[in-house]
């Protein structure tokens, strides 16, 4: 199997530039086509253990990320991304062309994958059972789950819980953990010898840099996994580490929140969020310490 870091740094660049790439991440592929030196330098770093297939193999998204044929290119250059060979969203400024890529992907998967049920939240897994951690911008989502995947649980997405409607099973989609702000310092302190790709200023979301993922979840990338508990973190400076039960009607009712196609699929989505709730123990859960947090999810990993 070819992976991205079987591929010198230029041969990767050429290929981009030239046909493009298929990137496999878990059950997606996308071929991407780029040749903008950033973004290659973006991919043969974050994701160096991922499969990469020919440019003429299947592929579930067609993305481009191109430099506007304007006097932009000179001047303040910028970068747009395309799908499909249209673009979607506003240029945004060359340095950020990796994380253009990363939110493109994102929007991608939440815009078109809706065979699954999708929810916006962190999922990861241990001994078979998936802790799924649903929660806005700001909570410390990330933070937890950069954690987690370092200590012992198995990274399956860190934006994207994808449900399969015919078992309940959650669909792998490894990709790596885009952190923000305070958040990098934190894990670049916490983790021991993480790597990170350039933090790039200014973003719509602040500064933000990406964690490169595990090769354990990389290499698993086909492993699904049970849902086993629903878990609503939130960050608060001081706090002691609490976990709360939750009743399932309401957690019901705040996974419908947090589900991208949720209303989409109708009963359909109902019904797929009802027996997931109706299969897992659910909680609240407040922090300000990671090892304190780490200790708490050790403890539901040992739940029979």
């Amino acid at each position: 199997m070819t992976t991205i870091g079987s591929l010198s740094r230029a041969e990767l660049g050429a290929r981009m530039a030239r046909e493009g790439i298929v990137l496999q991440t878990g059950c997606f592929s996308v071929h991407l086509r780029s040749s903008v030196p950033a973004l290659a330098d973006g991919i043969a770093l974050m994701y160096r253990d991922f499969p990469v297939h020919a440019a003429d193999a299947f592929s579930d998204f067609q993305i481009e990320i191109v430099r506007p044929a304007t006097l932009r290119r000179w001047y303040r250059p910028q970068v747009n991304m395309l799908f499909d060979g249209h673009a979607l969203f506003q240029p945004l400024p060359l340095a950020q062309a990796f994380p253009m890529f990363e939110w493109g992907l994102n929007w991608c998967v939440a815009n078109r994958a809706h065979r699954y049920l999708m929810i916006h939240a962190a999922v990861l897994e241990r001994g078979g059972r998936a802790v799924i951690l649903p929660a806005p911008p700001g909570s410390g989502k990330s933070t937890l789950c950069a954690a987690l995947a370092h200590r012992g649980w198995r990274l399956l997405s860190d934006e994207l819980t994808l449900v399969r409607p015919d078992d309940g099973l959650i669909v792998p989609v490894p990709r790596p953990i885009s952190l923000k702000n305070a958040s990098i310092t934190v894990m670049q302190q916490y983790l021991d010898q993480p790597v990170f790709s350039p933090p790039v200023a200014d973003t719509m979301k602040g500064t933000v840099a990406h964690l490169r993922t595990p090769t354990d979840a990389v290499t698993r990338g086909a492993e699904c996994a049970r849902p086993g508990w629903i878990v609503f973190p939130r960050y608060e400076a001081g706090a002691a580490s609490t976990l709360e039960t939750l009743e399932r009607a309401h957690t019901h009712m705040e996974m419908a929140k947090n589900a991208f196609n949720y209303s989409l699929l109708g009963a359909r989505g109902f019904d797929m969020l009802a027996d997931l709730v109706s299969h897992v123990r659910s909680y609240r859960y407040t922090y300000s310490a990671l090892d304190d947090a780490m200790a708490v999810f050790d403890e539901l990993a040992a739940q029979p």
